[in-house]
């Protein structure tokens, strides 16, 4: 592939950083992975950390210094192929690792932003992704970088060349499947969720043998579908989800059932257990498929060497308003009458934050993190909803044509109290800093019925904003309490993930185009930078010759403009857009103190 160079190296009176050289691509190891949370001078899993808390212990670009933060290089993805830019960029050894639309895969010099080689995956005509053709980054092992693909591929490339070392199918794209999320690594295992919720595809999380791409295991995740693993290249049954089919369903539906698994996963050392969330059940039309539907709009704990489940929570039992439970599960500990408590937390779609041991599933406390939920008046003793039944969608067969079944008003609408855009865990402050949006929806139920490869909604929908000056709103919540400590609205919905900083920081970007830090403590508003288009990514930080640095990428899109009705008109004027930007502080700041002793 001819390789050519896009980066713009801007004639600010900051001077790029001689760095340290590009080397020869050190391999990433189970070690480096493991310890991604607590070294510095490299980020090598998506979430800065398996657990996914995306909190860094460098600390030189603080509330004191990150006023002087400037711009040292901008990398574009260029081309026509912008829409949404949804990636965590990765980085080890001098190079950055990031991924855009349309599956595309780019490896960057971090000292100087020259490209160092890309990679575009050859999509097929057919592809149906639902939300945007969007990436959320790769997954680095050994000399490998590993990404998947928006026609349901597994694609391993040489992160020295670029060159492709080996692809796997994972599912059938004309079926509705495709992957957007990035994988992650444990024990030499690259482990991947799909997406295809709303075309009746079944989930399910994938094990493959990172270095040969060989599979390892499958486990559905939708109730009556076998798992399997795969012992000496030979097919062997591992159980069936649930343990027997049609339980929690009516008839066959738990054929096409949904419950995609398309944000991808957490991993927790302590209890050695992935963490996957679940989307909606299929279709929308919740009195077509009477039950809990399980394991739709789930958490899930799933043993790491053979696919099993070891314990699940589902959020939105017969979920009737598209609440998938996908929503990242974050590991964190704290302590409650001198005892340490391990627990997990998830800010749902649904309105709810949830505190649940790790170890075994239990719930420990839920509330709601947005002004309003009207969909459920609470949740009881064990984290069920109670539903507000009139706020259920009615039955398409109540009415007199049949055609369409009594429209409410349901709040949050079904993009959410927060959505797909990661929340991420200061142990400093032991305050979850959550990414959020208020709106509502009118929603309604139509009869479907189910085709391969076609929409399977059994619903209409239109999304609308609920105060004039703001949709988005960045929370700071303490799990133990549910207290909100401080908020931060924003006029558009937020839909960029976030970052905190053992500096006092939390980052986040917004659909205006601004990069923000703010005081972790008091939610103070401390530097913002204009990158031209709307941050729909996630923050990454680390340390290179002395010097921290900062970088996010830049590319409005995502599900918003796509499905947010009288919302996106809020937003129609935004640009699309594709850079990485990235930051540091000028080089009269010592190279010393970045992180915390």
């Amino acid at each position: 592939m001819k390789q050519i160079t896009k980066a713009i190296t801007l004639a600010l009176s900051v001077a790029v950083s001689s760095g340290i050289a590009v080397t020869a691509n050190a391999q990433v190891t189970d070690k480096d992975i493991m310890n991604d949370a607590t070294t510095t001078n490299d980020v090598v899993t998506y979430g800065m950390g398996l657990s996914g808390q995306r909190y860094s212990p460098l600390s030189k670009v603080n509330a004191e210094t990150v006023q002087d933060l400037r711009p040292v290089w901008a990398f574009s993805f260029g081309g026509e192929k912008q829409r949404g830019q949804e990636s965590q960029p990765m980085v080890k050894d001098g190079v950055m690792y990031v991924t855009g639309s349309y599956s595309r895969v780019y490896a960057i010099d971090t000292t100087t932003g020259e490209e160092l080689w890309q990679y575009e995956a050859r999509l097929p005509d057919g592809i149906m992704p639902c939300c945007d053709v969007i990436n959320r980054g790769v997954a680095l092992y050994d000399d490998l970088v590993i990404f998947g693909t928006l026609d349901a591929k597994l694609v391993a490339l040489d992160a020295k060349t670029g060159k492709t070392r080996w692809s796997k199918k994972v599912e059938n794209y004309k079926a509705g499947y495709a992957i957007t999320s990035a994988p992650i690594v444990v024990r030499g295992k690259v482990i991947t969720g799909i997406s295809g919720g709303e075309f009746g595809i079944v989930g399910s999380v994938y094990a493959y043998d990172a270095k040969t791409g060989a599979k390892v295991w499958q486990r559905p995740t939708v109730e009556g579908h076998m798992g399997y693993k795969w012992v000496d290249g030979k097919k062997i049954e591992t159980g069936i989800s649930g343990g027997e089919a049609g339980k929690t369903w009516p008839a066959e539906l738990w054929k096409s059932g949904g419950a995609a698994t398309w944000l991808g996963g957490t991993y927790d050392a302590d209890t050695d257990s992935l963490f996957f969330g679940t989307g909606n059940p299929a279709p929308w039309n919740s009195h077509m498929r009477p039950g809990d539907n399980l394991f739709s709009s789930s958490r899930v704990a799933i043993d790491p060497d053979d696919g099993s489940i070891k314990w699940h929570f589902q959020t939105t039992p017969h979920d009737g308003w598209d609440y998938d439970g996908v929503n990242e599960l974050i590991s964190f500990e704290y302590d409650q009458a001198g005892k340490t408590v391990k627990a997990a937390a998830t800010a749902d779609r649904n309105g709810f934050f949830y505190v649940l041991n790790r170890e075994n599933g239990d719930f420990i406390r839920g509330f709601p993190f947005v002004d309003e939920v009207n969909w459920a008046s609470g949740l009881d003793k064990n984290g069920r909803p109670i539903y507000n039944d009139e706020n259920r969608p009615g039955n398409p067969s109540d009415a007199s044509d049949g055609k369409q079944g009594k429209q409410v008003v349901a709040r949050p609408s079904f993009l959410g109290g927060k959505n797909w855009m990661p929340m991420a865990f200061s142990p400093d402050t032991g305050y979850f800093y959550v990414p959020s949006n208020e709106w509502e929806m009118d929603i309604w139920n139509e009869p479907t019925a189910y085709k391969q490869g076609a929409a399977y909604l059994g619903a209409g929908f239109t999304i609308k904003s609920v105060q004039d000056d703001y949709i988005g709103v960045l929370r700071a919540i303490d799990p133990k309490t549910g207290e909100e400590v401080w908020r931060q609205n924003n006029f558009a919905p937020l839909w960029g993930g976030v970052m905190t900083t053992a500096g006092g920081l939390v980052w986040t970007g917004n659909p205006e185009g601004y990069l923000m830090a703010f005081d972790a403590k008091s939610g103070e508003k401390l530097y913002e930078f204009n990158t031209g288009s709307g941050i729909v990514g996630t923050p990454i930080t680390w340390d290179q010759d002395g010097e921290q640095f900062i970088s996010v990428v830049s590319g409005w899109g995502g599900a918003v403009p796509l499905w947010g009705g009288e919302v996106a008109k809020r937003v129609k004027n935004l640009n699309q857009g594709g850079t990485v930007w990235t930051f540091k502080l000028p080089k009269r700041y010592e190279k010393s103190n970045l992180a915390k002793n």
